[in-house]
């Protein structure tokens, strides 16, 4: 027994180390600093062009859209108009009040939840639609209550659009950097936030879809290896 602890942790040491040099390098090689920005009153017209882009005047008279996340483990019906989104994981739906989450609905396996835990559920649920549908609708977002634009020089010369959001969300303070078509179609955005201690990873925002009422919405994201998908996406007055 004790020559199999020693060999097991010798294993586990090894392993330990191996994921720590390789961390180390992967930070090394791909972490970027929040770049230098200036001119807030350009990037402003820089943002306006891109909402032109993905017609955002469709997108805001959009009232329902539906879509799934994390291999189909997230599941959304959203009613922007009424502000209300019904969010499905596992065995849990959320009848959530983005206004007020304390009336939200939960329930378990069709059983509606009334014990001490449905706050920690409307918490969860509230969070899974912030991160999931910011991979949806972000574009949309660059002139929420708390952001603000900043032009950035890109390696190619060109302008980028760097959007921070001070408040809001479940993670404030994240920095987002939008490269851009020269008519302001996004291409891909480079991120600095919370969740992830590399920054400037980069995520494509090319996969896009014309929904049957005209809205642009993304199907798709790259992001390295990984490919996010929107699956079954929908969005209809």
């Amino acid at each position: 027994m004790k020559r199999f602890l020693k060999i097991f942790l010798k294993i586990s040491i090894g392993l330990i180390v191996f994921l720590l040099t390789s961390f180390a390098i992967v930070y090394l090689v791909y972490n970027e600093p929040l770049p230098k920005s200036s001119n807030p009153e350009q990037a402003d017209v820089l943002a306006q062009k891109m909402l032109s882009a993905i017609n955002n005047e469709t997108y805001v008279k959009t009232r329902n859209v539906e879509w799934t996340f994390a291999g189909g483990a997230h599941e959304y019906k959203w009613d922007k108009e009424m502000g209300k989104v019904a969010v499905k994981w596992n065995d849990y739906l959320v009848n959530l009040n983005l206004a007020n989450p304390n009336k939200s609905k939960v329930y378990k396996n069709s059983k509606e939840v009334l014990d001490d835990n449905k706050s920690e559920i409307i918490q969860k649920a509230t969070d899974n639609f912030n991160n999931d549908s910011f991979w949806l609708v972000a574009p949309f977002k660059v002139f929420d209550k708390g952001t603000k634009r900043y032009l950035v020089t890109l390696e190619d010369g060109s302008d980028g659009l760097l959007v921070t959001y001070s408040s809001g969300g479940s993670t404030p303070g994240d920095s987002y950097l939008w490269k851009l078509q020269p008519n302001g179609f996004p291409i891909s955005f480079k991120m600095w936030v919370k969740i992830i201690p590399i920054g400037g990873l980069e995520a494509s925002w090319g996969d896009w879809k014309v929904m049957e009422n005209g809205a642009y919405l993304p199907s798709s994201h790259k992001l390295g290896p990984i490919t996010l998908d929107m699956g079954a996406l929908k969005a209809y007055n």
